[in-house]
């Protein structure tokens, strides 16, 4: 295949990749990523999880490459090695002011980074949210041994989960200097450092690979999601997207992803016949 008629998907995981019912990941799924692999076409997660929490169970599809961290760090598979391309951390200052600054406030706080994960546990937790994503954590063994306050400590990014709407709009005086907030729903927020998405991270591998937009295809289902949808002309939501006012806002609804919404996206769009 000629390199300028390569496509690109990108994937998120959650509610994309994996199925709305369980969390599984379809056969048909697979399948499908692995034939538009044989036409020669490129295929990469994109997702606002870093790479230490990208599963194995993802990495076996088979992947070209990974955008992780909201476009902080950014992987491409070559020749069989995972080489890296772009990682952007934020300093262990950027990391005490912004952990200074949310034990004023009833939030818990969750950094990022591809090498690890970890909760501001100094003080007990305290949304339903924190505390489930927390337990999750420890039911897979996850090593959070790393104290934040430690001078080696750096994030590539954060997320919040809080109390009172009031409190996030003053945690935010602070964060807004070095992060952009990215409503996750609810009480969710993601914070990323500004000048970097879902959006930046298509570019870099277009860039990367000598392609046009024109060839990028994104999928998601959540406003997580938007930076990338928002940006190609290929924008693809899940069946199971939610808010539904997401459906506006894209090109092609396919699907659900339980019921072979990435595959029919795939054929529709002649990844495969």
């Amino acid at each position: 295949m000629k390199m300028m008629n390569r496509k690109v998907a990108f994937f998120d995981i959650d509610g994309t990749l994996t199925s709305e019912i369980d969390g599984s990941i379809p056969h048909d799924t697979k399948e499908a990523i692995r034939r538009a692999r044989e036409n020669g076409h490129l295929m990469f997660i994109n997702t606002g999880r870093c790479m230490d929490y990208v599963e194995e169970r993802f990495r076996e599809i088979g992947f070209d490459g990974y955008v992780c961290g909201c476009g902080t760090n950014i992987f491409c598979n070559n020749n069989g090695k995972l080489e890296e391309l772009l990682h952007v951390e934020q300093s262990h200052q950027v990391v005490s002011e912004i952990l200074t600054h949310a034990r004023n406030f009833s939030l818990d706080l969750l950094f990022e980074s591809k090498q690890e994960v970890r909760f501001d546990t100094k003080r007990p937790l305290v949304t339903p949210g924190g505390i489930r994503q927390y337990n999750t954590f420890i039911n897979c063994n996850c090593d959070m041994s790393h104290d934040p306050e430690c001078d080696d400590f750096t994030c590539d990014k954060f997320v919040v989960w809080f109390d009172n709407i009031n409190d996030l709009a003053e945690f935010r005086t602070v964060s807004d200097k070095y992060f952009t907030c990215i409503d996750r729903g609810g009480v969710f927020r993601e914070f990323v450092p500004h000048g970097y998405s879902k959006a930046t991270g298509i570019q870099f591998i277009l860039d990367h690979f000598g392609l046009p937009l024109e060839n990028a295809y994104a999928l998601g289902d959540s406003n997580n999601d938007l930076s990338m949808l928002t940006y190609v002309k290929h924008s693809i939501a899940m069946g199971n997207s939610f808010p539904v006012s997401l459906f506006e806002q894209v090109a092609y609804v396919t699907a659900k992803s339980s019921k072979n919404g990435i595959g029919q996206a795939l054929k529709h769009f002649g990844f495969y016949a």
